[in-house]
């Protein structure tokens, strides 16, 4: 209010023609579009991307205003003369509209749907090329084809008064349809669009009519609509924490299925630009002035337009493409991921439905078990029996003891129990292992062959989860040796300086993607036989014990997995010393 004041007060004490009084006019209105800046770019520094743009296009918009008085400025104030009548810069006035369109169709008030940001670079180039265009076409034959004064001011109010009249309308919908703060803010920024689009009809009358001259009181509105956009950028950060508050419109409730609508009004309008060239042209053919050099400007500025236009709906259609068919592959991948999910769900359940069921048997198994060990044991030491038949009763023993250890370690590996760190023997671990997998091979095509080292360090960890990754590699070696002709799996346990390390090698096709097996969901295997989760478990588990688990292919064909554990450098008990003597050189399992 002071500055009207001041302002009032000079115009109305200086004489028309009175150098000092230009200079004030001039220098004031230099001035209120840097006041406007600073109370619009107080916004510009939320988290909120969208909002800091919406601010930083309309600031951009009063900026483009003041780069266009600083022309008029520098005619009358530094050359002393009038602006010409036929002007060029006038097209940076009718450019500040842009931004501040760009700015409306952002809706920084939406919380859903944030849009992308190549694709907003993209809608405000097109915006800017098909403005520019409209002002050429229309505005510019009458100042290069033909120059005639009164065309060219006729036409440039129009085409002026149509953007103006677009922005005013954009704030008044936006004004309508929201609620609370950001209401009183849209309130604000569409009265001083309003007070904007009025004064510049009237200031283009007096104009018209050799009334209007700088410092003029007709300068009072147009600089009071510049403080306007302050005081609004001054409320909005007065109301910052209310602005994200949940807004009372239907668009506070839109869902993913509303942003996919605004992209394709996007998609309309753009198109929308484009069909209008050809509109142009051929309004300028038939309806256009008759005036050879108007009608050819304006046909060839069509053309040109076209260019430019054309690729950018080219690129933008291009991006989009892109984008669906990334988001395509990404639901597909998404969709398999959650089969193989569920598949995996399914094996758990059965996975725990057969511990329990094998919980419940072991008793009635273990009681037969144990009496015919008792009895094989006295058939065995008996010296009154024959020699062949305490033979035959040793036989018999010792597959009971087998088919007891077998029983264990299935009990083992099946039961659902919490991790428990022990000191382990890694040999015992692999042989327990290596026999699990052997009740289930199904030709005599892949043997599987022990090379396990006599004296080895200690490892600390559970043994059910490593018999876990160990016997899910031998597993998926020997499922692929029998998918082609066979071959010989090899389990090597040695001492690598302070580990203890477990080489799996196999004679199969090999690895296919090596760096690739550890990720979840990733198989090679036919559907409906194996999750690709496997191998991702065993890799977590190794983790967990502070080991490393690597693959590779040989060069002279097959797989390599390389189970790495921290050794612990202590004295085994006798018993795991007696269990680790016991597997250093087992026979071959076929």
């Amino acid at each position: 209010m002071f500055i009207l004041v001041i302002y009032t007060a000079v115009s109305l004490s200086l004489h028309r023609d009175s150098a000092a009084l230009s200079t004030f006019g001039n220098v004031v209105q230099c001035v209120v579009p840097l006041l406007a800046n600073a109370g619009l770019l107080l916004n510009a520094g939320t988290p909120h991307w969208r909002r800091n743009a919406f601010w930083m296009l309309i600031a951009l918009s009063c900026t483009l205003w003041m780069i266009g008085q600083f022309e008029w400025t520098y005619y009358e104030v530094y050359l002393h003369k009038p602006l010409p009548n036929l002007n060029q810069g006038d097209i940076v006035f009718f450019l500040r509209g842009i931004p501040m369109m760009a700015a409306l169709a952002l809706q920084p008030h939406r919380k859903h749907g944030e849009a992308h940001l190549r694709f907003g670079y993209l809608d405000f180039v097109l915006l800017l090329i098909w403005w520019t265009f409209l002002y050429i076409s229309i505005v510019l034959p009458w100042m290069y084809a033909t120059p005639s004064l009164p065309e060219y001011n006729h036409n440039y109010n129009v085409v002026t008064t149509v953007q103006n009249a677009v922005i005013v309308t954009g704030l008044g919908i936006l004004w309508l349809r929201t609620r609370g703060a950001w209401r009183t803010v849209y309130a604000n920024l569409f009265g001083a669009a309003t007070m904007y689009m009025l004064i510049s009809l009237v200031l283009d009358v007096a104009a018209d009519r050799d009334e209007y001259y700088t410092g003029s009181l007709y300068d009072l509105p147009m600089i009071s609509s510049f403080l306007w956009f302050a005081f609004a950028g001054v409320i909005a950060y007065q109301l910052r924490d209310k602005l994200d508050a949940p807004i009372g419109d239907y668009y506070a409730a839109e869902t993913d299925s509303n942003a996919g609508e605004r992209s394709i009004w996007a998609s309309w309008l753009a198109m929308a630009a484009v069909i209008s060239l050809p509109a142009f042209a051929i309004y300028t053919l038939r309806y256009g002035p008759r005036t050879p050099e108007v009608r050819d400007f304006r046909l060839m500025t069509t053309l040109i337009a076209a260019v430019p236009l054309a690729l950018l709906i080219f690129l933008r259609t291009h991006l989009a493409d892109r984008d669906r068919s990334r988001l395509l592959a990404q639901s597909q991948q998404s969709i398999e991921n959650l089969k193989r999910l569920q598949a995996q769900f399914v094996q758990s359940e059965k996975l725990v439905s057969l511990g329990q069921l094998a919980a419940g048997a072991a008793h009635e198994i273990n009681n037969p078990l144990a009496a015919i060990l008792g009895f094989s044991d006295l058939l065995a030491d008996d010296p009154t029996v024959p020699e062949k038949a305490r033979a035959t009763a040793a036989k018999i023993r010792d597959q009971a003891r087998r088919t007891k250890t077998l029983v264990g370690n299935l009990l083992s590996f099946a039961r659902q129990v919490p991790a428990e760190r022990t000191l382990l023997d890694i040999n015992t671990v692999v042989n327990n292992a290596v026999q699990l997998r052997a009740l289930d091979l199904r030709s005599g095509m892949t043997r599987v062959e022990l090379q396990l080292e006599s004296v080895l360090p200690g490892v600390r960890g559970d043994g059910n989860q490593l018999m876990q990754v160990f016997f899910n590699i031998i597993s998926n070696a020997l499922d692929a040796m029998e998918a082609g002709k066979g071959g010989v799996l090899t389990v090597k346990t040695i001492r690598d300086r302070s580990n203890v390390v477990v080489l799996f090698s196999d004679t199969g096709p090999g690895l296919k993607e090596p760096q690739r097996v550890f990720d979840p969901f990733y198989t090679t295997k036919p559907v409906g036989k194996g999750t690709g989760l496997g191998l991702s478990i065993c890799f977590g588990i190794i983790q967990e014990h502070a080991g490393k688990i690597l693959c590779y292919n040989r060069q002279e064909g097959g797989a390599v997995f390389r189970v790495e554990l921290p050794a612990v450098l202590a004295a085994f008990p006798a018993k795991e010393l007696q269990l680790a003597g016991t597997s250093t050189n087992p026979p071959k399992t076929s």
